[in-house]
């Protein structure tokens, strides 16, 4: 599995709610100024629609929100650190992992979950995948060959490697000192109903890639979730129906 740098170490530190200061954040991701570059560029774009358009670091961080800045420095950290897998559409995949992350962070508030936490833990979602064609090219070809949907996915890993992609970016995450939280939520997001105990997390993140995966995801979509999962996280069907995002907006860290 990769290793990771003491400034990555330090940011994943900061996810599950230390309390620093934006002059500690700035410092901190100012020591990779490939990080830093990508950030000012991102704030600048559309996606964000800032009144202004901002040359430095910490009034990026005062417009955007420093714990938005900071996960997206690991969102933006994780895409460099997995980007040279030749067996699998780079751009795709990418797309797909935000697409989660945005369904996640939809989702999280509703149900008592910090929005920000929902986010990079459904983007690393699909990183047992790029591990798997990493140790296993063979097999994940052979899981590649029918349509990626979401629950068949994870059956075809389980059958064939004997684990799903999100136990192994739970153990990616545990080795990197993610919060346990979130170790547990990747662990069990293939299944979040098992017997061995309920991750709400997990539950949203299970649901957000079910969606993330659905071609033409819309607000009809919701009428195919799995209800079980729905009841136990108390979700109401029509306001996800009514509030139902464009996967259009969401965070793009290409």
């Amino acid at each position: 599995m990769p290793s990771i740098s003491r400034i990555t170490h330090a940011l994943i530190q900061m996810i599950d709610g230390q309390v620093v200061g934006l002059n500690e954040v700035c410092a901190l991701i100012a020591q990779d100024p490939a990080i830093s570059a990508r950030l000012l560029k991102l704030a600048n774009s559309s996606q964000f629609g800032l009144p202004r358009a901002v040359g430095r670091l910490p009034d990026a961080v005062t417009m955007v929100g420093l714990e938005r800045v900071r996960t997206l420095a690991v969102g933006a950290i994780l895409s460099d650190t997995f980007n040279d897998f030749p067996r699998l559409d780079h751009n795709a995949f990418w797309r797909s992992a935000m697409d989660c992350a945005g369904y996640a962070e939809w989702l999280a508030p509703r149900v008592g979950i910090q929005g920000h936490i929902a986010w990079i833990t459904g983007l690393m979602l699909h990183l047992g995948q790029l591990l798997i064609s990493q140790a296993e090219p063979e097999v994940l070809a052979a899981i590649e060959r029918l349509p990626r949907i979401a629950g068949v996915q994870w059956r075809r890993e389980q059958r064939l490697i004997g684990f799903t992609e999100g136990q192994i970016t739970a153990e990616l995450a545990r080795r990197w000192k993610f919060p346990p939280q979130m170790v547990q939520a990747l662990q069990r997001s293939a299944d979040p109903m098992a017997e061995d105990g309920f991750s709400r997390l997990g539950a949203v993140v299970h649901l957000a890639a079910l969606l993330a995966e659905a071609k033409d995801a819309g607000p009809h979509t919701v009428a195919a979730l799995p209800l079980d999962v729905l009841a136990a996280l108390s979700l109401d069907t029509q306001w996800m129906f009514n509030t139902f995002p464009n996967r259009e907006k969401f965070v793009n860290l290409g």
